[in-house]
C-alpha cells in the first residue's frame, strides 16, 4: 500500500497522509487506554506489534510441556526445582518439612533425566548432591517418604560426600576476589562501545571461555534461558548485523557478531515472558567484560521489535518461533584508531530516588 501510494501521491500529500493517520491513532490511544480490555481491543484492531510475541509466548508453552516428557540437552523443570530445594535448605529458620508440593514431581523428572541420559555430568553431580542433602534433612510426609524410596532406589542410596561443592554453602566460604573498587571502575570505562576492528579472526575458544564465567550472572531460578549463536562467518556476519537497523555504516567491518536469544520455552505460564530479557541483560553485561579482560572489544547492538527483521535474522539463525532475539553482539579486535563516541552518562544525582 504504501509503494503504491508513493507512486501516485506528491511526497507533500503522503506526509499530511502520514500526520492525518498519526494524529488519527494518537486520539485512540486516548480512547482505548482506558482498560485492560479496551487497550487489548486497540492492538487487537490496529496495531499487530505484539503478535509475534504472543505466538512465541504459547509456542514456548508448548515447548515447555514437551520438555516434561523428552529432556534434549537439560530440564529446565529439574533445574528450577533443585534450585527451590537449595533456597529451602538455607531458610532461617528452616523448616522441618518443606517442598513437599513439588518433590514429587522433581524425583520424577530426576528419573527422566537419568533414564534418556539428558544431562551433562556437572548438572546430574548438583541434582544428586541437593537431593541427596534434601533428603537427608527433611521429616517426613507421605509425599516426601515415597519421592525419597524412588531417589534412593535409582541412586542406589548413594549420599553427598564431605568434599562436595554441589550443595548450599556459607558466604564467608566464597574466596574474595583481589579487585579494587579503582580497579573495577577502570574495566566499566575501559569498556567501550566499538564499532571499528582490525582485519584479525576472533578465535571462538575465547568466547567459550568468557561465557563459561560470564554464566556466573543471576538467573531466575537458575533456569538461565538463553543462548548465544555465534557467527564467523565474514558474509554471514554483515547480513546478521544488518538486520538489526543502528548498524549502518559499520556493518562490514565486524569479524564476529553473537546473537543473544532468549528461548520462552523456559516457562510455563505468562507471566515469566520478560525474564528472558532480564537474564539475558545480565549475562551479556558479564559476557562483554570478561571479553574486554581477554583483550576483545564489543559493542551491543539494540534488536528493534519489528516484524520484518525478526524473519530476516530467523532465517539466518534457524531460530524457531519460540525463541526471540534479546540483542546483537558485536566482537572483534578494536581498531586503536576507530572513533569511539563519548556518550556523557547519567550520576546517581539522576538516577537514585531514595525511597523513605
Amino acid at each position: 500500500m504504501k509503494t503504491f501510494l508513493k507512486r501516485i501521491a506528491p511526497i507533500t500529500l503522503l506526509i499530511k497522509i502520514k500526520k492525518l493517520v498519526d494524529k488519527v491513532d494518537q486520539l485512540a490511544i486516548l480512547i482505548f487506554a482506558k482498560t485492560k480490555m479496551t487497550s487489548s481491543l486497540y492492538y487487537f484492531l490496529f496495531n499487530s506489534s505484539f503478535m509475534r510475541e504472543h505466538q512465541s509466548v504459547l509456542k514456548g508453552r508448548i515447548k515447555y510441556y514437551e520438555s516434561l516428557e523428552s529432556i534434549e540437552d537439560s530440564c529446565v523443570l529439574l533445574r528450577r526445582n533443585i534450585h527451590r530445594l537449595e533456597k529451602g535448605l538455607i531458610m532461617r529458620p528452616r523448616r522441618d518439612v518443606f517442598g513437599n508440593a513439588f518433590i514429587g514431581e522433581t524425583v520424577s523428572s530426576f528419573i527422566l533425566a537419568i533414564e534418556q541420559d539428558a544431562v551433562k555430568e556437572s548438572e546430574r553431580t548438583w541434582f544428586i548432591d541437593v537431593l541427596s542433602e534434601y533428603f537427608e534433612v527433611v521429616s517426613s510426609s507421605p509425599e516426601i517418604d515415597a519421592a525419597r524410596e524412588e531417589f534412593y532406589r535409582v541412586c542406589s542410596g548413594s549420599k553427598i560426600s564431605n568434599q562436595s561443592k554441589s550443595i548450599p554453602y556459607s558466604h564467608k566460604s566464597i574466596p574474595k576476589a583481589d579487585i579494587s573498587f579503582e580497579q573495577l571502575e577502570m574495566l566499566f570505562k575501559q569498556r567501550r562501545s566499538v564499532r571499528w576492528y582490525e582485519d584479525r579472526d576472533v578465535d571462538v575458544n575465547l568466547i567459550r571461555k568468557a561465557v563459561n564465567i560470564a554464566t556466573q550472572a543471576p538467573s531466575a531460578c537458575n533456569r538461565q534461558p538463553f543462548k548465544f549463536h555465534t557467527v564467523t562467518n565474514k558474509g554471514l556476519v554483515k547480513k546478521v548485523a544488518d538486520c538489526a537497523m543502528g548498524t549502518v555504516g559499520f556493518s562490514h567491518n565486524l569479524k564476529t557478531i553473537i546473537a543473544v536469544v532468549g528461548e520462552l520455552s523456559s516457562y510455563p505460564a505468562e507471566r515469566d515472558r520478560h525474564v528472558i530479557y532480564i537474564d539475558g541483560a545480565l549475562v551479556t553485561m558479564q559476557l562483554m567484560l570478561a571479553l574486554e579482560t581477554l583483550g576483545l572489544s564489543t559493542c551491543a547492538i539494540n534488536w528493534p521489535d519489528i516484524e520484518s527483521r525478526e524473519k530476516m535474522l530467523d532465517e539466518l539463525l534457524g531460530l524457531k518461533k519460540y525463541e526471540r532475539t534479546i540483542m546483537l553482539l558485536a566482537v572483534g579486535y578494536a581498531d586503536p584508531e576507530g572513533g569511539i563516541p563519548y556518550s556523557q552518562k547519567k550520576d546517581c544525582t539522576d538516577l537514585i530516588k531514595v525511597v523513605k
